[in-house]
C-alpha cells in the first residue's frame, strides 16, 4: 500500500507546501512544533481541506481539487488517534470500541470483532471500565483499539506518546512497534523526538516551516541529514558553515582546518556537521590539536567539550559525547574524526 501527498494550503502567513509518498510501514512526519506536521495529518483525514493538490490512498483519489473530489473522513477509510487519544468519557472500554463499528448491523459481528479486539491489545477484563478508571497505556490501547477495528487502510498517529510520562512511554514503544507490524498497512506517525522517530519507523520525513526537507529511510536520513535543519533534528550538535576545496576535502573556517571526506563534496555545501560521538583520540584522519573547556554529566554518558587550536573565539566549543567507562583519564592532546563521519550539508 503507498500514500501519495502532494498538498498546497495557506494559513495567514504560514504557508503547508509539501509532496511525498509514503509505504513500506511506518514513516514518521519529523519536525518542530509549529512546522505543519499535524496539519498534513488533519488534510489526509479530511478534517482540513487544503486549496490545491491531489491525496491518493492506494491507488483510491481522497482528494483532488482540480477534479472536485473531497471525500469526507467517514469515507475515507483512514484512522486518527489524536494526543489525547479523545475517547468519549462517559462510554465505558466495550462502547468506545463500538463507536468504531456504527456501520456494522450484525449485532453478532459486532461483538466478535469486540472481542478480538480486546484482545490484541490486552483489554480483556477492562471491558467496563471507563477512560478515567484506565492508565495512560491502556487509554492509549482502547483508543487505537476503536480505531483499528472498523478495519482502516491507513493510520495517523498524531505525538501517540505525548500523553504519557517518561517510563510509561518508553515501555509502550515497543509494544506500539510491534502492534503497527501486526497491523501491517501503512502508519504516518507525527513526532518532534528524534528517538521516537528512530526506533518506530521505517522512514523519516523531515519538515521544517510548512516544507518537507527530506524523505529517506530512518538509518540512512541519520547517517546522512543532507541540510542543516535535517541535522539539528536528528541530533547533531556539531554544526559549522564550511566551504568546497575539492571533491573529498572541505574548509571550516570557525574550526580553522581543513576536513577530509568520503562523500563526493557538492558544489552547494554550506556547511558540516559531526555527530558528538564520532570523535575518538586514536583516528589518525582529520586529526587535529585540541584544548579542554568544560565538562557536562549526563545519567550514563559524559560531554567533554573542546576547541581546535585554531577555532575563531567567537565560535561555540565542540562536543565530544561518550560512555562514563570510556571517559579518559586525561584529556587527549589531539582527536580525530573518520571521512565517513563527516557530515555534508546543503541547504
Amino acid at each position: 500500500m503507498s500514500l501519495q501527498v502532494d498538498i498546497r494550503k495557506r494559513l495567514g502567513s504560514f504557508t503547508l507546501d509539501l509532496a511525498f509518498t509514503a509505504e513500506n510501514g511506518v514513516t514518521s512526519l519529523l519536525g518542530a512544533s509549529g512546522c505543519g506536521k499535524s496539519m498534513t495529518l488533519k488534510c489526509i483525514a479530511g478534517i482540513e481541506k487544503p486549496d490545491e493538490g491531489r491525496i491518493v490512498l492506494d491507488g483510491r483519489v481522497l482528494f483532488d481539487a482540480e477534479a472536485g473530489i473531497n471525500l469526507p473522513p467517514q469515507k475515507r477509510r483512514v484512522g486518527y488517534l489524536f494526543q489525547n487519544y479523545a475517547l468519549f468519557p462517559n462510554m465505558t472500554v466495550a462502547q468506545n470500541i463500538l463507536c468504531g463499528l456504527n456501520r456494522e448491523k450484525d449485532r453478532a459481528e459486532k461483538q466478535r470483532r469486540l472481542r478480538e479486539m480486546l484482545c490484541m491489545m490486552q483489554l480483556e477484563g477492562l471491558e467496563d471500565r471507563k477512560p478515567a478508571q484506565l492508565s495512560g497505556g491502556q487509554q492509549q490501547r482502547a483508543a487505537l483499539a476503536r480505531i483499528l477495528v472498523s478495519d482502516p487502510q491507513l493510520l495517523l498517529l498524531d505525538e501517540p506518546f505525548s500523553a504519557l510520562d517518561g517510563h510509561l512511554r518508553d515501555s509502550l514503544k515497543i509494544e506500539m512497534r510491534d502492534l503497527l507490524a501486526r497491523f501491517g498497512r501503512e502508519v504516518l506517525m507525527v513526532t518532534h523526538d528524534r528517538n521516537e522517530a528512530y526506533n518506530m519507523s521505517q522512514a523519516i520525513a523531515v519538515m521544517d516551516n510548512g516544507r518537507l526537507l527530506a524523505l529517506k529511510s530512518t538509518k540512512a536520513l541519520f547517517a546522512d541529514p543532507g541540510s542543516v535543519q535535517a541535522a539539528i533534528l536528528t541530533g547533531c550538535k556539531n554544526i559549522a558553515a564550511a566551504r568546497r576545496i575539492d571533491e573529498h576535502s572541505v574548509e571550516v573556517p570557525a574550526w580553522g582546518l581543513r576536513l577530509e571526506t568520503k562523500q563526493r563534496v557538492g558544489e552547494g555545501l554550506c556547511a558540516v556537521g559531526v555527530r558528538a560521538h564520532y570523535f575518538h583520540p586514536a583516528a589518525q584522519q582529520n586529526r587535529f590539536p585540541v584544548r579542554f573547556v568544560e565538562e557536562m554529566e549526563e545519567p550514563f554518558e559524559t560531554i567533554l567539550q573542546f576547541r581546535y587550536a585554531g577555532q575563531t573565539p567567537d565560535s561555540p566549543p565542540v562536543w565530544w559525547r561518550l560512555p562514563k567507562d570510556k571517559k579518559p583519564a586525561q584529556f587527549p592532546e589531539a582527536l580525530g574524526v573518520a571521512p565517513a563521519n563527516i557530515l555534508l550539508l546543503y541547504e
